[in-house]
């Protein structure tokens, strides 16, 4: 009896062993991902999408720009079939595909390209993107053909094409003053992967889940996940909750503290991948006295202790910055001066230049006509109001800052804010020293983050950086179009800003994305900025089916 069992379940599982034998499993459409995300939605249009993080997720899934960074940091086509640039660098002519369409079904021609760019241009509209296509002229030679004539040579351009293409029957009759306030800001209508399905408040309005589906005629042919379900969470304790609730199974933006209060983690892909991303203490010489003392800023370099930050607070999962210019992301050597932790050094030079322990702090006497305010006498102590987000990885930070550099003699006080107060004192350069991170691109233009032109908003030159030659060498750098030429002037570049102290760079964190095993065909490894994770989302899939081999 038991010999004809084995032969009869012998008999029956030949069928089965052949079928896998001869078969291969294949992505298959279906299944649904549900993300957590920090933050609220606000603004689901390319123009208007500002620096919160949630709303550039959306807009990465809903929009499609003329090209895109792929999977390995390169820009590709996405709208357009092809691009030539002239040979004086000024003139760049776009074909877009054909047969292409946005969600309702309307086709997506020149008409639309030329419009998104119209209305970045048009202050009235308050695009954030304006300051990007500025003395850029912008036509349609026919259907598909879109020409775009630059004034003067720049380097990134292609970067910029990147930027979510509006559909033009939708905006068009939308007045400048209704703009932020359309109900497409919501309910948008674009050309992505995948097109908004529903979206769920709480009783005071705010987003709670959001939910898009898979877009059938994409241009790129339907993505195999069939649905994703977005759900908002106002702060990562209550994110890493619900996911050890059930509640999402993916979810980016966590700090290495918030990953050790993760359960389940063997159910998770923890995705590295790196990011052109810095964050520094940028030293602010037109609102801190003190802080005009170069003397006083290289002391500051030499006690910050770089490496105990890196272990004690980032948990490793970060690598040292001693540059502007991320030498592990572009092709410049690291061969600039560094200031290596080393308090005696840093005691030995506020020494020399006057600065005197009085108690616990360092003060220095001077006439009142060598001060700024000029009406006292009394001696300028060595104080420093360090402002940073209320994000509680930076307040570690910071805090940690503090107990090193008031091991020299400063008294440091820490002002943390949320991020609408943050982004206002920001905007005013209203800080002695600013705590904050600084997103390049994978092919960086670092002008507006260090010439002397971008010290006031809406520019990013947070320190309020000047310097001539500097800004020379910016200015030719974006007008340089071979790679190795620009790179060999951002290296010139990156020492000069490093001897004169305008901000001390401390760490690049890696970004990990926390992902469900039961996610396969996510192969990214290069992201310009968080929301570029899902540029592959198409290839992503839940399902399988088999196929023969």
């Amino acid at each position: 009896m038991l010999l004809a069992l084995a032969a009869l379940i012998s008999l029956i599982s030949v069928p089965f062993s052949t079928y896998y034998h001869f078969t291969k499993p294949t992505p298959d459409y279906g299944g649904t991902l549900v993300e957590g995300l920090l933050g609220n939605l606000k603004h689901l249009n390319p123009l208007l999408v500002q620096s919160n993080d949630a709303d550039k997720d959306l807009v990465n899934l809903v929009y499609s720009g003329l090209v895109r960074f792929g999977t390995e940091g390169k820009l590709e086509n996405n709208l357009a079939q092809s691009y030539e640039i002239s040979e004086d660098g000024l003139t760049y002519t776009f074909k877009i595909k054909e047969n292409i369409t946005w969600h309702d079904g309307y086709p997506i021609t020149a008409d639309d390209i030329v419009f998104t760019i119209v209305t970045a241009q048009n202050e009235d509209y308050a695009s954030t993107q304006r300051i990007l296509w500025q003395g850029v002229e912008v036509s349609k030679t026919d259907k598909l053909t879109v020409v775009f004539k630059l004034k003067n040579k720049y380097a990134q351009f292609l970067d910029n094409a990147t930027l979510g293409i509006l559909p033009q029957h939708i905006w068009q009759n939308i007045k400048p003053a209704n703009f932020s306030l359309s109900e497409f800001n919501l309910k948008p209508v674009g050309s992505g992967p995948y097109k908004f399905s529903k979206i769920k408040r709480d009783s005071y309005g705010q987003v709670k889940s959001f939910e898009l589906e898979a877009f059938d005629k994409y241009h790129e042919g339907r993505p195999f996940i069939s649905r994703i379900i977005f759900k908002m969470y106002p702060s990562e304790t209550e994110l890493i909750q619900a996911y050890n609730n059930g509640d999402i199974k993916n979810f980016g933006s966590i700090s290495a503290t918030g990953l050790n209060s993760i359960r389940f983690l063997g159910q998770l892909n923890l995705n590295s991948l790196k990011l052109p991303r810095y964050f520094a203490v940028f030293l602010n010489q037109n609102h801190s006295e003190q802080l005009s003392d170069k003397n006083v800023r290289l002391a500051l370099s030499h006690a910050t202790d770089k490496d105990s930050i890196i272990s004690d607070v980032l948990s490793g999962k970060a690598s040292r910055v001693d540059s502007p210019m991320l030498p592990g992301i572009l092709d410049i050597p690291a061969e600039g001066k560094k200031f290596n932790f080393d308090p005696n050094l840093a005691n030995q030079i506020l020494d020399n230049s006057g600065w005197t322990l009085s108690g616990d702090t360092r003060q220095k006497s001077l006439p009142s006509t060598a001060r700024k305010d000029q009406t006292s006498e009394d001696p300028l102590k060595l104080r420093l109001e360090l402002t940073t987000s209320d994000w509680p990885e930076l307040v570690r930070v910071a805090n940690q800052l503090k107990e090193q550099w008031r091991s020299i003699g400063f008294d440091v006080t820490i002002k943390s804010l949320p991020l609408g107060e943050l982004q206002q004192t920001i905007k005013e350069r209203s800080y002695d020293a600013l705590l904050f991170g600084e997103v390049l691109a994978l092919d960086p233009d670092p002008f507006s983050f260090w010439h002397s032109s971008q010290k006031k908003d809406p520019g990013l030159n947070l320190a309020l950086y000047d310097n001539k030659d500097a800004d020379k060498i910016l200015e030719e750098a974006r007008q340089t179009l071979n790679p190795s030429s620009r790179l060999m002037k951002y290296n010139e570049l990156q020492n000069i800003i490093i001897e004169d102290i305008p901000a001390i760079f401390l760490y690049s964190p890696d970004y990990i994305y926390s992902q469900s095993k039961e996610i396969k065909g996510n192969t990214g490894l290069y992201i310009s900025s968080p929301s570029e994770r899902f540029n592959k989302l198409g290839d992503w899939y839940i399902e399988t089916k088999r196929v023969v081999k």
